[in-house]
């Protein structure tokens, strides 16, 4: 369906691919990898003709419909949810536009002379429409939006007053409505909760068209693709099978290259030793000639790309008390909508608690209680002896001023560190080369939120509240963070839509629910096992 076909691209000075090809046939479902910056987005823009390779050629078969969900989700205002997303819905949200219009000039008095090539237009144009299923469409429209978590209320709304990562879900769900025969979906898993993300996965694990994406969930492309793409240092590289497989498998194949190249190195070290040894017996000439033409001959193996590989280890964090934060008989209302009615809980060292339950359940709530900014309406929140509490929250990217760099801020945060050891950790964190020259103002959401997290794991505290802290990092990164937090010696209470964050560091469950609220020894794994489903809203 999509051929991508020796295509060389630049970007300002920088090489993004260089004579690379690959193919999406119909029907594939593939995970699109590699470095940020590598030229994912790029690549996606040159597929629907928003940019054109320097060399090469993409083609796309004729009469294949592409949808395309980016970042990016541009202007929303002045209609409902439900409309904005109905009209995205392809060849039938024209033929509606077109019913309405015939509508209008059926009432229209100045058109009378017109009416019967108008009635006769009016019975083609709604034949079409049932075709189409058009009568079903506002059903479908609101049917995928309630997948992605949205209440009638909010679907009936004027959309112009939703957040950004909201008006990012009616965007993806006019994609998906579409059902074209192509579907490009950069990010996706972005701005979605637990239920949202698993609904969609199902949604794309049914859809028959063809599927490109990228994705920092692993396990949401584990469970959906069946081929990745990679792109590395300007090639495209296929491989057969999920996002673990192709983990392994590219590890298997640096080796078999590492061995290889090792190999030929030993050879022509030899062979150089032999001529240096004998060039200048003439009794040895014909034997040193060959072998000089051989050395000339032979192909030369390259060693494996390095991949920079981010890691970050802990300070030891000082000891806290065993109890570390007890919330007794708390009470939280916002308005008339009751949060919390006379809650117990308690944290003790070592513990790590994940947070689960949907949208309005006080996931936020709890952790901004605890953290103490916010207050219990009623009820204590008392933290215990000897507690250094780091806390993250979307908001936390506030302390960061605009003036400084990257690197001028860390100083500032950490005027005793050495530059060494503040270029690592903003290396760690994705921040390397020239990015620890930007000004803190220039930064994306997501690279606030990592200077954030830097600063807050450099001098790590002993109680961690993280709410949402995966939100913004690349699988690397966050593969990095999860490897550091296993090792982390304190306490923690988070929240995240991350499965594979989820299941590898919580050893405790903490489920609120409607009907009331539920604790689970056992991390998100035995939760899941003990329940039978991977998250609340789920509950048959």
């Amino acid at each position: 369906m999509i051929r991508i076909e020796n295509i060389s691209k630049s970007n300002s000075h920088r090489i993004l691919f260089i004579e690379a090809s690959a193919a999406l046939n119909r029907g594939e479902k593939i995970g699109l990898v590699g470095p940020n910056g590598a030229g994912k987005t790029t690549l996606f823009r040159m597929i629907t003709g928003q940019e054109i390779p320097d060399e090469g050629q993409v083609t796309v078969e004729k009469h294949v419909t592409i949808g395309y969900f980016s970042q990016d989700v541009g202007e929303m205002s002045g209609r409902s949810a439900v409309t904005e997303v109905m009209d995205g819905a392809g060849p039938v949200s024209e033929v509606a536009a077109e019913l309405r219009e015939l509508e209008t000039a059926m009432v229209d008095p100045d058109r009378m002379d017109e009416m019967d090539q108008i009635i006769e237009r009016y019975g083609e144009v709604q034949a079409r429409y049932e075709k189409l299923d058009g009568y079903g469409l506002e059903g479908r429209a609101r049917e995928v939006l309630a997948g992605l978590s949205f209440t009638q209320e909010m679907m009936d709304g004027d959309v112009g007053k939703l957040s950004g990562g909201w008006k990012m879900r009616v965007a993806l769900a006019r994609i998906l409505l579409m059902r074209p025969d192509v579907m490009l979906l950069d990010e996706p898993s972005n701005h979605l909760d637990l239920e949202s993300l698993i609904w969609l996965e199902s949604f794309l694990k049914g859809y028959d068209g063809a599927l490109l994406m990228t994705s920092h969930d692993r396990e949401f492309m584990n469970r959906i693709v069946t081929k990745i793409i990679e792109i590395d240092a300007g090639s495209l590289t296929t491989y057969s099978g999920d996002y673990a497989f192709y983990e392994q498998q590219r590890a298997q194949n640096e080796k078999q290259q590492q061995a290889q190249f090792e190999r030929q190195q030993a050879m022509l070290a030899k062979e150089i030793k032999f001529i240096e040894r004998f060039k200048a017996r003439a009794s040895h000439a014909a034997q040193v000639q060959s072998r000089v033409k051989k050395l000339d001959k032979i192909e030369r193996i390259e060693p494996p790309k390095r991949r920079q590989a981010v890691a970050f280890e802990f300070q030891p964090a000082p000891r806290s008390g065993e109890d570390v934060v007890n919330l007794k008989n708390v009470h939280k209302r916002y308005g008339s909508r009751s949060i919390y009615e006379g809650l117990d809980f308690m944290v003790r060292r070592k513990e790590r608690w994940c947070i689960m339950g949907i949208n309005g359940a006080g996931k936020s709530t709890l952790l901004k209680l605890v953290a103490g900014s916010a207050e219990p309406d009623e009820g204590n929140v008392t933290v215990g002896a000897s507690v250094k509490m780091g806390y993250f929250a979307q908001h936390a990217m506030d302390v960061l001023d605009g003036d400084l760099t990257v690197f001028e801020w860390l100083e500032a945060e950490f005027p005793r560190a050495g530059q060494g050891a503040l270029r690592t950790l903003a290396g760690c964190f994705g921040f390397s080369g020239d990015d620890v020259e930007k000004k803190c103002r220039v930064l994306s959401g997501g690279e606030k939120a990592r200077l954030v997290m830097a600063a807050m794991l450099f001098d790590p505290p002993n109680f961690l509240v993280l709410d949402e802290p995966t939100n913004h990092l690349d699988l690397d990164t966050k593969e990095m963070l999860i490897k550091a937090l296993s090792d982390y010696e304190g306490t923690m209470l988070f929240v995240s839509h991350d499965r594979h964050f989820l299941a590898e560091l919580s050893n405790r469950v903490l489920e609120l629910t409607p009907e009331g609220i539920h604790r689970y020894d056992g991390g998100y794994t035995e939760y899941v096992e003990r329940t039978g489903y991977e998250a609340p809203g789920l509950r048959s």
